[in-house]
């Protein structure tokens, strides 16, 4: 495969000591968050390292990222406890083998679906839900880290349930852990702000380990990592029946798109930053990789994290070499350095997560979305005249309340409601020619512009199919019904396609303008239009599309020298404008 281990092609030298200090801040990173997680998906605390080096070893020779980082997260750790509960109460070595098996029912399920180039369907998430999506789970993970930073009981569900909580237990706050977490926090930001090349991350992490060692801050009630087994995992295929993996089916679906969704975005939101394309299809087989690694070393389910990622570049990173530095590390730490990560406070593991995600809530980001608009169409398409930012804003808010999985759903269903309601109400310019000058321009936006007695022009700024139809033919009988209306002209320049119930429409209204003594005449059609109206047998008239709006418009019985004032030499009749 020439796409294997890409990032590394054409490596420069220079690049290895951003690469290995970037490997060596997420491994400061990784090590307790995935002790952590593993927590939280209801399996011991090691399991959660067990999964990190082989997943990021196959990640780095499949993906396509130069920066992504793999490993256990939140929103899929929480998914795996939900599966895995179901069919393995109880917790103890079969919930441990099942959780093995789930990872592998994911990544074996991501692979596939990447052999099969089925990435084409992150293309229905567009840019603005995928950046609605970034800033809720974002958000999200930020307020689910601050009570750890303050030191008090945190709580579950949804962002606003998580701040409920946060908000009731202000009153508990630790001052001491508070004061731990607020200090790295603040030289997190700090080094961040004047001096970006150093590693303030892994300076946080030392700086809290050193102080629980010298002021014995543990027995003064700031929580540690704790307890870590050491030892390298048992390798091979977890002690389940296929029955068990028929089981895991249908669960194993939605973990991989939830992994899928959160690996994607923080790849491509990192690939913008830096100008460089990932390939969809390649990340569902980088992420396949990791997750088979990821169970075959006794693991758990993996994925993309984007608190990791944004550690990973916001250290230097220039490669997945970084990753491969994080793996070695991580086996290093599961043979010898256990032991260091238990003196680990807490507060400062949450105060390197949220000074990295902090920059991921793009409000300005949000704010030029909602600067986007339709201009004259607002009024006509109300919220639809802001489809990047409503979905950009719905997506988010499913995040926020909804949890993952339905959050982009809802973002995504949003982009393609407002698509089709849209598109179903296309907007129908009057054409009129601009004085001096040899073009049409639309009168709603020109009004120097003049009609051409006798002749309405139209310029339907849509495709015309069985949704909008009915629109078309509205708006083509309203302007035939103008005193002195002689025919209606439509300008398909803009139209890129035409379905079947479209041309029905055509006919039918040919027929109904002609009763009212108006023609209706077509003029510079696209190449799939004529093909349809040809193969879908339109009325003679429609097949006899004008070059130009003045042909069509001479074709009507009004020429040069006529009221129309058409004497120039050249003039072509194109619309413009």
């Amino acid at each position: 495969m020439t796409w294997l281990f890409s990032s590394l092609r054409g490596y420069r030298l220079r690049w290895l000591r951003r690469d290995a200090l970037a490997g060596l801040t997420v491994w400061a990173i990784l090590v307790p968050e995935a002790l952590a997680y593993a927590g939280i998906a209801g399996v011991p605390p090691v399991v959660g390292l067990y999964a990190a080096p082989a997943a990021l070893v196959l990640y780095a020779a499949f993906g396509s990222s130069r920066h992504l980082v793999v490993g256990p997260m939140a929103a899929t750790a929480a998914l795996s406890a939900a599966v895995v509960g179901e069919l393995a109460p109880g917790g103890g070595a079969r919930f441990a083998a099942m959780t093995a098996a789930l990872a592998l029912m994911v990544g074996g399920m991501a692979l596939l679906a990447g052999l099969l180039r089925l990435g084409f369907v992150a293309g229905f998430v567009s840019e603005p839900v995928l950046k609605g999506f970034i800033v809720g789970l974002a958000l999200t993970i930020i307020v689910g880290q601050l009570p750890k930073l303050l030191g008090i009981e945190g709580g579950s569900g949804d962002f606003f349930e998580r701040l409920r909580a946060l908000i009731e237990g202000l009153g508990s706050t630790s001052f001491l852990s508070a004061a731990v977490g607020v200090a790295a926090l603040a030289l997190v930001v700090v080094l961040k702000k004047v001096a970006p090349v150093v590693p303030g991350s892994l300076i946080a992490v030392a700086l809290g380990i050193a102080a629980v060692a010298v002021f014995d801050l543990d027995a003064h009630g700031v929580a540690v990592v704790g307890d870590v087994e050491t030892g390298l995992p048992s390798f091979g295929f977890p002690d389940v029946s296929l029955g068990d993996l028929g089981d895991l089916v249908s669960g194993s679906v939605g973990v991989m798109l939830v992994a899928f969704a959160e690996g994607l975005g923080a790849a491509k939101t990192y690939a913008s930053r830096d100008h460089y394309e990932v390939d969809a299809d390649r990340e569902l087989i980088g992420l396949g990789a990791a997750g088979l690694g990821a169970g075959l070393s006794s693991g758990m389910v993996v994925n993309g994290s984007l608190s990791k990622t944004a550690v990973n570049r916001s250290a230097g990173a220039r490669s997945q070499l970084s990753g491969l530095f994080v793996a070695a590390l991580t086996v290093i730490t599961l043979l010898f350095l256990t032991g260091l990560f238990e003196q680990l406070p807490e507060p400062v593991l949450a105060a390197v997560v949220i000074a990295a995600l902090v920059e991921l809530v793009d409000i300005d980001s949000l704010v030029a979305l909602y600067r986007v608009h339709t201009g004259t169409l607002g009024r006509m398409y109300g919220v639809a005249s802001r489809p990047d930012f409503t979905a950009a804003v719905a997506a988010m808010a499913g995040v926020m309340v909804f949890d993952t999985l339905p959050g982009l759903f809802i973002g995504i269903g949003v982009s393609l409601l407002l698509l089709l309601y849209r598109s179903s109400r296309p907007h129908i310019s009057e054409l009129g020619r601009l004085p001096g000058d040899r073009y049409f321009a639309s009168l709603d936006r020109h009004p120097e512009s003049r009609r051409i007695p006798g002749v309405v022009v139209l310029r339907v700024e849509a495709g015309i199919y069985f949704a909008n139809a009915d629109r078309v033919r509205s708006g083509a009988r309203e302007a035939a019904t103008r005193e002195g209306t002689r025919a209606v002209v439509i300008d398909a320049e803009t139209v890129p396609f035409i379905d079947v119930s479209g041309v029905r429409m055509l006919d039918g209204l040919t027929d109904d303008l002609g009763n009212l003594g108006v023609r209706l005449l077509l003029a510079r059609d696209v190449g799939q239009v004529r093909d349809v109206l040809r193969t879908a047998e339109a009325a003679p008239e429609l097949r006899r599309v004008y070059p130009t709006v003045r042909a069509a418009v001479e074709a009507a019985g009004t020429g040069p020298g006529h009221e129309s004032g058409w004497g120039e030499p050249g003039f072509d009749g194109n619309g413009a404008g």
